[in-house]
């Protein structure tokens, strides 16, 4: 997956409450970053008027769905009102091949599983607004939840937050502009992490190399 200690396929783990602003974020600091992957879900059902394959979502048959089940291709998966949906590993897998690096928008569970599968190549942020209070006006400013869905995710924030010792980094978003800023800063970092397999090859090709 990786060969010498250059700038080559890495992951960046984001997680945070909902309305912390990560997409915000990732848009802002998008021509900065470098090339990219965001990683999105696959899905065994339709698409939806104006959603993309390829884009909202992998949409694919059932039949490979469980396929790639059996063959241990999906980080996660879960079965919803008869459907499936995953995160599948194939198309992480083949970013990380060219180099890119792999973006997840995931929640603190997801965080650890691919902090087992894949910990030697990733680096992890937790995105959070500066308080509770700051969270709770931005959601309701968004005006796109009722208030039971608010309470709900507020909640919901409250156990996520507990988790925050867990990742590397903090990105406290007050403004988009300082946290786009740290944003650039933690993904070039990510890019910078030798895996365990890059340090062997680093210390033999190191030893291995006669002073003049």
């Amino acid at each position: 997956m990786q060969n010498e200690v250059t700038h080559e396929g890495a992951i960046l783990v984001l997680s945070g409450p909902s309305g912390a602003g990560k997409s915000t974020i990732i848009n802002a600091a998008s021509e900065e970053i470098g090339e990219y992957y965001f990683s999105i879900s696959t899905t065994t059902r339709a698409p939806r008027v104006g959603e993309e394959n390829g884009v909202d979502y992998f949409f694919v048959a059932k039949e490979s769905f469980e396929e790639d089940i059996k063959a241990g291709n999906f980080l996660e998966y879960a079965q919803v009102h008869g459907n499936y949906y995953g995160t599948s590993l194939k198309p992480v897998r083949e970013a990380l091949s060219t180099g890119k690096l792999v973006i997840f928008d995931i929640d603190v569970q997801g965080h650890r599983l691919v902090r087992a599968k894949m910990n030697d190549i990733t680096t992890s942020a937790f995105i959070t607004p500066p308080t509770l209070k700051a969270l709770d006006e931005r959601l309701r400013a968004r005006c796109t939840d009722n208030n039971d869905v608010i309470t709900q995710r507020i909640l919901n924030a409250k156990e996520e937050i507990k988790a925050v010792g867990e990742y590397d980094f903090t990105i406290i978003n007050d403004t988009v502009e300082k946290a786009a800023k740290a944003f650039v800063i933690v993904a070039k970092a990510a890019r910078l992490k030798q895996s365990k397999e890059d340090e062997v090859k680093f210390i033999d090709k190191w030893l291995g190399e006669k002073s003049d």
